[in-house]
């Protein structure tokens, strides 16, 4: 009876302890069961500042066409993605290790440490005091090329880029494919890069009260690192039926090997 009894014993608790749980997987669930959810939703996120190897991409509109020529590179030809990518990438400005950006007329301006916004004031005011007269109706437009980003680990790894100015983290992941059933959304890490040196931050994605934290909306040049699931490192499967078939396997192995050292 005892062989029984530990095969019973096995399978038991295999099936207990292996498979993956709806709340290892599910999104923004509310742990709290709270009757009223609304005051979640109204994180709002800080204006980002630009940054060391950030690029550009700066419009200066005006009534004369053919002044604002030398401040609108023509970006190559073609609608591919691609090329419009590396289109922006030449005939952007990009903010160099001293936080300058080398824009024609006006020499270096310093952006680091700025918002969009405030990029555009600024050089829509140094245009007007060394180039334009106040009535040439002056209109800046400054907008980061593109928010790049990194995913790897337990997912679609690999480098985007996606043209929006606002990007949370949910989003960021479905564009690269979503996340494994074996990955582990209660602890992402998202490295950030900050003026001192990069910092790790981490959120869980099954709790809702992740959309308040600072870290749900990415920023440019951020790496999403997802880790895999404890069960998985363990060799676990997914779903009961992959544990059976694991034990199946297991036991013809062991009564394989039983009956053939039983007729030695």
């Amino acid at each position: 009876m005892k062989p029984y009894f530990v095969v019973t014993l096995l399978v038991f608790s295999v099936l207990c302890t292996s498979c993956i749980s709806n709340k290892d997987v599910v999104y923004l669930q509310d742990k709290e069961e709270s009757a009223n959810t609304g005051l979640v939703l109204t994180e709002i996120p800080k204006p980002y500042r630009v940054q060391v190897s950030d690029v550009l991409s700066i419009k200066v509109k005006a009534l004369d066409p053919e002044l604002v020529g030398i401040f609108n590179p023509v970006a190559d030809e073609g609608s591919d993605r691609e090329q419009n990518q590396s289109g922006l990438y030449f005939n952007g400005f990009t903010i160099d290790i001293h936080g300058n950006i080398e824009f024609p007329i006006l020499g270096e301006i310093n952006v680091l440490g700025f918002t969009t916004e405030e990029i555009e004031e600024k050089v829509k005011s140094e245009l007007l005091k060394q180039y334009f007269k106040e009535n040439a109706e002056l209109f800046v437009t400054v907008k980061l090329a593109g928010l790049r980003y990194t995913v790897t680990g337990e997912a679609s790894g690999g480098v985007y880029t996606l043209f929006q100015d606002r990007v949370n983290l949910i989003e960021a992941l479905a564009n690269a494919g979503d996340l494994p059933d074996t990955a582990d959304r209660k602890d992402i890490l998202i490295v950030r890069q900050y003026p001192g040196g990069q910092k790790i931050h981490h959120i869980d994605l099954t709790d809702i009260k992740a959309m308040q934290s600072p870290f749900y909306y990415i920023q440019p040049n951020d790496m999403i690192l997802v880790k895999p699931l404890k069960r998985k490192s363990l060799g676990a499967g997914q779903t009961a039926i992959q544990n059976i078939t694991t034990i199946a396997s297991i036991l013809s192995v062991l009564v394989s090997t039983y009956f053939l050292t039983r007729n030695l």
